[in-house]
């Protein structure tokens, strides 16, 4: 669920580090330079990149810009092809029984470890190039003031991408703020020691 839906699930981040100015002036075509490419012609297994927050399929930020007030507004695309295993494992089945045909009308007995393993390849790809890449968005915002950010998932894969493209994008990094961690900033690194011997209690009887 995203940020303009009823509830969701969300990671906070902290900018590790100075943030200057001309990274801020510079976010619309650092966004557009690692912005989503599609794949539905082609075979690629995944695909990912940043996309206009208000509209998914807007990679080049025409619906609306960015920037928001204080904050930046964005989405990450990421879009991944799957082939079912049931489905491979019949089609792989069908290209090696009639690869065996054609070795018995030349005279030929034994089919290669790498023969086998260049058919699999070949009819993987071509059952990814006939099915969909499936779409999944998670919208970011980020606070230019306090240099907060939030993300739209808790999903640890994602985390990582986002993570990663974030630091490509932007040269900067990402600190999760955990509640432990927002604790310890609240009271104090000292008394925050001490979170790390609470147990938790049964309230109920």
């Amino acid at each position: 669920m995203g940020l303009l839906a009823a509830s969701g699930g969300f990671t906070r981040y902290r900018i590790v580090g100075e943030v200057k100015d001309e990274i801020l002036r510079q976010a619309p075509d650092r966004l557009k330079k690692y912005a989503f490419v599609d794949i539905d012609h082609s075979a690629d297994e995944r695909s990912f990149g940043w996309v206009a927050f208000e509209d998914y399929l807007d990679n080049e930020w025409r619906s609306a810009p960015p920037e928001k007030g204080h904050y930046l507004a964005f989405s990450l695309r990421l879009d991944t092809r799957r082939v079912s295993p049931a489905v491979l494992k019949k089609h792989l089945r069908l290209a090696l029984d009639q690869e065996k045909e054609h070795m018995k009308s030349d005279g030929k007995a034994f089919l290669s470890k790498d023969r086998k393993k260049e058919i699999a390849e070949r009819v993987k790809l071509s059952l990814m190039a006939r099915s969909l890449p499936i779409p999944a968005i998670f919208e970011a915002v980020w606070n230019t003031l306090d240099h907060t950010v939030w993300l739209c998932s808790t999903n640890s894969k994602v985390q990582t991408l986002f993570d990663d493209l974030f630091t490509m994008t932007f040269e900067l990094q990402l600190e999760p703020q955990t509640p432990a961690y927002l604790a310890e900033r609240i009271i104090g690194v000292e008394r925050g020691l001490a979170l790390e011997h609470v147990e938790p209690s049964q309230f109920a009887g």
